[in-house]
């Protein structure tokens, strides 16, 4: 039978693949000059984010940012070889695209891939030479140094479009990958960096890519939906025909680009007591910005809750790096069986 053998959950964000302090830093400067930075359901301008909050100049010194840097990279170290020791035939990603690949054409709720392979593909210097400051550095870690054609499980993908169907959930199937922002075809980089930083570049695991629109207006799913839709997921990899080990992953979160440790440390706290109440009532508005990828690990906590998997690891690390509180809370989960 084909079984959910472990799942892992990690952030993907920039200042996971840039070191600290400088490159921190620099995404700092680029905050202080924004107007949109959202909160607990609003929107504010740097200053006005900084008048409503404490000072977080103490988060900010080189020591600290140093000592997080290390201990995101201790985290990222055991999930990668915790991952490897399961041994899986086929990674299920679960995670958001940034308008990378699917445009305002078509934005789906939810999305499977069912084709052979995608193409993994670095980018042009000219492409890293428009990126935002702080965000070149960074976006090399989510890609090979070459175009790569990774594997997907064409077989295991059109199932759960047809299972997860037949539970209620009439979800997009791409066949083929549009050209995307970068015109390249490439996988978004909350799949590539898996491969880049856990499974290895030269992994040969294949995967099958589940999309969830997590950022944009005006159809992301409710947690409660996610949920239920994590569920479906479960038995609809549980029912595949065959012997497979399948491990399944959350990549995205948590709170940022503001850190809203009141909001993580509850919603990591849930995962870890199976919490499904609180998980599945989780408000919209404080799924805002890039804490909207909350929606990535509440589906996979339902697959947990389906299959009888359980939190036996969980880290967490509020990188900051502005007075404010901006910056990118970390956080590194595994999954195994009862």
């Amino acid at each position: 039978m084909t079984e959910i053998v472990a799942g892992i959950g990690t952030s993907h964000g920039p200042q996971l693949k840039a070191a600290p302090p400088v490159a921190w830093e620099t995404r700092g400067v680029a905050d202080r000059k924004s107007k949109k930075l959202k909160f607990r359901g609003g929107t504010y301008s740097y200053e006005e984010l900084r008048e409503l909050r404490e000072d977080f100049s103490q988060e900010i010194t080189h020591e600290v940012m140093q000592r997080r840097w290390d201990s995101c990279q201790g985290s990222m170290d055991e999930l990668s070889t915790f991952i490897k020791e399961q041994d899986v035939d086929v990674l299920v990603i679960v995670s958001s695209d940034h308008k990378e690949t699917f445009g305002d054409e078509c934005l789906a709720p939810f999305a499977i891939y069912w084709g052979d392979s995608v193409l993994h593909v670095p980018y042009t210097q000219e492409q890293l030479d428009e990126m935002a400051p702080g965000l070149a550095e960074a976006a090399t870690g989510d890609v090979p140094g070459h175009t790569i054609e990774r594997p997907t499980h064409r077989a295991l993908g059109r199932h759960l479009i047809q299972s997860v169907q037949e539970d209620g959930f009439d979800v997009s199937a791409s066949e083929e990958l549009p050209a995307g922002r970068y015109e390249n075809y490439t996988i978004p980089h909350g799949f590539g960096f898996i491969y880049q930083r856990f499974m290895g570049e030269d992994s040969t695991v294949p995967m099958v890519p589940v999309f969830i629109n997590t950022f944009w207006e005006p159809n992301p799913p409710t947690a409660k939906r996610c949920h239920d839709f994590g569920r479906a997921l479960a038995r609809a990899i549980e029912s595949f025909p065959g012997d497979l080990r399948v491990g399944v992953v959350a990549s995205g979160g948590l709170s940022h680009f503001v850190i809203d440790e009141k909001l993580d440390e509850e919603f990591c706290e849930a995962m870890r007591n199976r919490d499904s109440e609180y998980l599945r009532t989780v408000p919209a508005s404080e799924m805002m910005s890039g804490a909207s990828e909350l929606r990535n690990w509440i589906a996979v906590a339902g697959i947990a809750d389906e299959t009888g998997l359980a939190v036996t690891k969980l880290d967490y690390v509020p990188a900051y790096r502005t007075e404010a509180g901006t910056g990118n809370a970390m956080g590194f989960v595994t999954w195994e069986r009862d």
